[in-house]
């Protein structure tokens, strides 16, 4: 056979070692250019919601605003919450509320709300806290309260019992309580095959985010529904002993018995003959001596009667600003000379013109010349909203009085 030249070109491309060296450089390099340019992206994509968090956050508590956005006059921004703290801590002082990056004065007056940053934020990704998937923040608390498979069951049940009550009718409920509470456990301990079968049957129940059976025991576990079985297996709760069980139910029987108690209350005095109601406003003032806040509504009538309500802050502390946790109690004033003894009771309710929801409470007194009773707590459904009272330049509430002629 003739040897081929050394200049001729090989005819074979699959003998050529510099082919083969190529094709190992090749699958050295990596992914190919569209895997890299899909990786380079959403590390890009992460990077910038990052940068976006840190330019778009609260200055005062440094965290992504959850609902309005508000800006001093140079463009510093802070939260909602922060903003009314702001201005609450200023009002406690008797000082002018300035932001806290440029000292420029701000009010709800001088201060605007940023449009822009809050559609921005809104837009912003945030995981499901049920099934961990990724949604935008305008759109997740619909999808948790309403969409997701894996939210939990809310279920709110109201007993009223009308029987005549005995004196051991009580103890007899809680006795049987704890009696199937035992049965609950015992078949729960030796007959786990049949929850094991009926948790087969029915699979699309086991996604759900459920609590403990015992959480009427104290248990405050809450987890897949799948794994409530095995849970509820090692549950300590059940196992205590009956004085620790007694004591619960007996607790859990008399907050239900108080609240039964309340509605109960509400009912009979909307029965008393003169009922009045007036939407009042706490506006602030200062002491001259002192210069501590107070709030004072201008006197308004009622049963023929002149009437004052009066607001303080923590009780009347010496500095309310040194502490984070406020809270706003009010008494309720008599002003004129009555010739007998006025029994009354009253309630707060938010009214047509008030910015934060009050729970249920009744308050009584029996009124005599000139005297106020003693101050009560403004009932709030949530603490934080103290605050935004306090930011505000007055206080709204209705108040609603029930004259006992018993």
């Amino acid at each position: 056979m003739a040897e081929t030249p050394e200049g001729d070109p090989v005819p074979s491309s699959s003998e050529n070692p510099e082919s083969k060296i190529e094709s190992n450089v090749k699958d050295d390099e990596g992914p190919s250019p569209k895997k890299r340019k899909t990786v380079i992206e959403n590390e890009q994509i992460e990077k910038l919601e990052h940068r976006l968090g840190g330019i778009l956050c609260c200055a005062v508590c440094l965290d992504l605003p959850q609902a309005a956005v508000y800006q001093c006059s140079n463009g510093h921004l802070m939260c909602a919450p922060c903003f009314n703290h702001l201005l609450a801590d200023a009002r406690l002082r008797d000082e002018t509320a300035t932001c806290p990056n440029c000292r420029v004065e701000i009010s709800k007056a001088l201060s605007s709300r940023n449009l822009a940053v809050e559609k921005t934020v809104s837009e912003l990704p945030l995981e499901c806290r049920h099934c961990t998937r990724v949604f935008p923040r305008h759109s997740l608390h619909n999808h948790e309260e309403n969409i997701c498979e894996e939210r939990p069951y809310k279920f709110s049940q109201l007993v009223v019992d009308s029987s005549p009550r005995y004196p051991f009718a009580g103890l007899v409920r809680i006795v049987t309580s704890v009696y199937w509470l035992l049965i609950s456990a015992i078949r729960r301990t030796y007959f786990v095959s049949e929850v094991t079968e009926a948790s087969v049957k029915r699979p699309s129940t086991r996604r759900r985010v459920t609590g403990c059976r015992y959480a009427c025991l104290g248990c405050g576990w809450r987890g897949a529904a799948r794994a409530a079985a095995a849970h509820e297996a090692a549950c300590a709760h059940p196992r205590r002993s009956a004085a620790e069980l007694l004591g619960l139910l007996a607790a859990r029987e008399q907050q239900a018995a108080a609240e039964l108690r309340l509605h109960a209350q509400l009912l009979d005095l909307l029965s008393c003959e003169k009922i009045t109601f007036n939407d009042l406003q706490l506006k602030p003032y200062r002491t001259e001596e002192l210069h501590k806040l107070y709030y004072e509504t201008s006197r308004f009538c009622s049963f023929a009667h002149q009437w004052v309500v009066k607001a303080f802050v923590n009780k009347n502390q010496r500095d309310p600003t040194q502490s984070s946790q406020r809270e706003i109690t009010y008494q309720l004033v008599l002003k004129s000379k009555p010739a007998a003894p006025l029994a009354v009771s009253w309630a707060c309710v938010r009214g047509p013109y008030g910015e934060a929801r009050l729970a249920p409470a009744l308050a009584a007194h029996a009124f005599r010349e000139d005297e106020a009773a003693p101050a009560r707590a403004l009932p709030l459904h949530d603490a934080a909203d103290t605050n935004r009272l306090l930011s505000s330049k007055a206080i709204h509430f209705r108040l609603i009085m029930f004259l006992s002629t018993k």
